[in-house]
């Protein structure tokens, strides 16, 4: 299906938060998930589902001084 990530059309086949990030290479470090504009924490990625069309945003945190 296709989603929105952080603003390109992909296609994943996941149907869960937590696959389609790991299917689109987001594994290790500290990430921040939005799926529609609503915040999905950590533990709850793996039972929120996915739909055609979502828009998904991946946040990493920025280093600096």
């Amino acid at each position: 299906m296709q989603i929105s990530v952080n603003g390109q059309t992909r296609e994943v086949n996941a149907t869960t938060l937590d696959l389609a990030l790991e299917e689109l290479g987001f594994t290790g470090g500290a990430i921040a998930t939005a799926v529609n504009g609503g915040f999905v924490a950590a533990p709850a990625r793996a039972a929120h589902p996915l739909a055609a069309n979502d828009q998904l945003e991946v946040l990493a945190p920025m280093q600096g001084g």
